[in-house]
């Protein structure tokens, strides 16, 4: 079995486990008895202890020297304490098992990322954005597969699934190769080795372009299909919608090969920011579907090329010994936590202003304009 294949294995299923989470959790948590406040509870528990966890388990990966270790025992964990959301719980033990599965699962995603980087440079190595189509694929198969068990089964089938996912992630993490000990660079020990990358001035260049073209899909993310639905359209016409983007990230990622190299990393995050300008301001401005679809296929340049432009920048200039925190650290600092800060904001911001709150979206877009060319010269410096 070839690398390429080995990864592609490991994203499919990692990436199903986000395709459960996200839109099945809260129907999980609400099945077992909780309030919509005590939902908005964990979930936002969860939220917390990924943003620790996650770059606690990149700084424990980078000292072991094999990513691989806190891949399989992490998804092996979360898949242990998943089995919490099949049994009778209250919320004190519902809280318990959110933050085991959260803390176990939060470094799996960027820590497989630090890997297939590694590996797509390595002699014979392959093409990482192809491979990590794979992901954004079985995301879209599995909400899809999972909506259709849980109108047959019952939401507890969506939950046996979070668990068989987690599982097959562990087992898929098992077969990737060892990683040999490392020569050159020792690691930093304590806080200046947790926060060693954001010495680096494109890391933390790239954190705030991350963070303004990542965030501004909190919105969306949040109230894209209320604002829909209140507009009139119909459930089948929102999931395509919903579709489209991923589709369009789909594409980007299998053969947008000779673009994203011709654009580079700084390129790309300014065709992002760019086009996040354009998608937000047709998404405040209209809910006509004609005008909506082209907007969502600019989900592959708002999503597709901002994450392509960081993982360029972190291959180019994190060392090594360094790959696992950096990635963490960016998913937390980077995305996570101003994704849960915007996603706060979006609430009041909705209830006041409707679908006009997407012209605060472009906004932050615009500003990562200037922010993307200062990450260039932070890249030439």
């Amino acid at each position: 079995m070839t690398a390429a294949t080995r990864f592609v294995l490991l994203y499919s299923a990692q990436f199903v486990v986000v395709g459960i989470t996200l839109p099945f959790l809260p129907a999980i948590l609400s099945a077992q008895g909780m309030s919509p406040s005590e939902v908005g509870a964990l979930l936002a528990v969860a939220a917390g202890v990924r943003l620790v966890a996650g770059p606690a388990g990149g700084r424990l990966a980078d000292a072991l020297g094999d990513s691989r270790v806190l891949l399989v025992a992490g998804s092996a964990l979360a898949a242990l304490a998943a089995c919490g959301f099949l049994l009778p719980a209250g919320f004190g033990l519902l809280l318990l098992v959110m933050a085991l599965h959260s803390a176990a699962f939060a470094p799996v995603v960027p820590l497989t990322d630090a890997l297939a980087l590694a590996a797509s440079r390595a002699p014979g190595g392959f093409d990482y954005a192809r491979v990590r189509a794979a992901g954004s694929i079985a995301f879209m198969l599995a909400a899809i597969v999972v909506g259709q068990a849980v109108a047959v089964a019952g939401i507890q089938a969506a939950a046996w699934l979070l668990v068989a996912g987690l599982a097959a992630t562990s087992l898929a993490a098992l077969a990737l190769p060892g990683r040999a000990p490392r020569a050159g660079r020792a690691v930093a020990r304590g806080w200046a080795g947790f926060l060693a990358p954001l010495r680096l001035a494109a890391v933390r260049r790239l954190m705030l372009v991350s963070a303004l073209i990542q965030g501004s899909h909190a919105l969306y993310y949040g109230f894209g299909t209320l604002h829909w639905q209140a507009a009139g359209l119909g459930a089948g016409l929102i999931g395509g919608l919903w579709a489209v983007g991923v589709l369009a990230e789909v594409a980007l990622f299998l053969w947008g090969r000779g673009l994203v190299t011709r654009l580079g990393p700084v390129g790309l995050s300014l065709v992002a920011a760019g086009a996040g300008v354009l998608r937000w301001g047709v998404t405040a401005l209209t809910v006509d579907p004609w005008l909506l679809v082209p907007a969502q296929m600019l989900h592959a340049a708002t999503f597709g090329m901002q994450h392509l432009a960081t993982m360029a920048v972190l291959a180019r200039v994190v060392p090594p010994a360094e790959a696992g925190t950096a990635q963490t650290l960016h998913a937390a600092l980077g995305v996570g936590l101003w994704m849960g800060l915007l996603a706060l904001a979006c609430g009041p911001l909705y209830a006041a202003v409707g679908g006009a709150g997407f012209w605060a979206m472009a906004v932050l877009c615009l500003l990562a304009l200037p922010a993307s060319l200062a990450l260039g010269r932070a890249l030439r410096g």
